[in-house]
């Protein structure tokens, strides 16, 4: 049988670039799996007929989503990334993704893309809340910090990590604030901060705020998020007409 094909959104510009990008973590992650990556860049103005070529979607992480979208404050001085034209186009991926069943896996940014395309809003600085006593992200730009978070026993994400409090990489500085209804939250950090959230009508539809393409190289249970998610894929292909 064929290799599933997973579309991965990318980060849109940075400063004057006018370069598309991606970290290479995510499609060494997806290549792991079995799986074809298939980039898509921010704009794409066809995107049912993008996901008709598609078995399973990754919503990536990246800059904040526009606090205009979710009544946020758009003043906030810590805001960094927006970025109108890809919000635009991974609001619509998520709502499409889910109205066809494709499997999804959102990661970090896109846990906060499927809260806000279904209703949802975000915290927009998370010391703001909850402090500085568990840093979500690391020291220098860009970087990460690790930390344990507790999943729902029971849960689609339980089940598919393997164990109840994983290790995970931490590079965020917003998370859920109003979770949008459907979404059912099933891991917190230890500072009460959401971690993941899944859907219970879909087959494959579920979102976590780190980043298991970080450590999905040396952590067996972070990869298995995208050995199942390739998997959904491909009983995803079978539905096909």
């Amino acid at each position: 049988m064929n290799a599933p094909i997973l579309g991965i959104t990318t980060y849109a510009p940075r400063e004057n670039l006018e370069r598309f990008h991606l970290p290479v973590a995510y499609v060494h992650a997806v290549r792991r799996a079995g799986a074809i990556p298939w980039l898509i860049p921010p704009g794409e103005p066809r995107v049912l007929e993008l996901l008709a070529h598609l078995d399973g979607l990754v919503l990536s992480g990246g800059g904040d989503v526009d606090p205009d979208l979710y009544g946020g404050r758009k003043e906030h001085p810590q805001l960094y990334g927006v970025h109108k034209e890809r919000d635009a186009t991974e609001l619509e991926l998520a709502r499409a993704a889910f109205e066809q069943k494709l499997p999804t896996l959102g990661i970090c940014r896109g846990c906060q893309v499927i809260n806000v395309a279904f209703g949802g809003s975000l915290i927009e600085h998370l010391p703001d809340e909850v402090g500085d006593g568990l840093a979500h992200r690391g020291v220098g730009p860009g970087t990460s910090s690790l930390h344990p978070v507790e999943l729902t026993p029971g849960s689609r994400v339980a089940a598919i990590v393997g164990e109840l409090h994983p290790r995970t990489a931490s590079s965020h500085h917003q998370a859920l604030r109003r979770v949008a209804s459907g979404l059912d939250v099933v891991a917190w950090a230890a500072d009460g901060t959401i971690e993941a959230v899944e859907r219970a009508d879909h087959p494959f539809y579920l979102a976590v705020q780190w980043h298991p393409e970080e450590t999905a190289a040396v952590d067996p249970g972070q990869q298995r998020l995208f050995d199942a998610l390739a998997a959904a894929a491909l009983a995803y292909r079978k539905t096909k007409p």
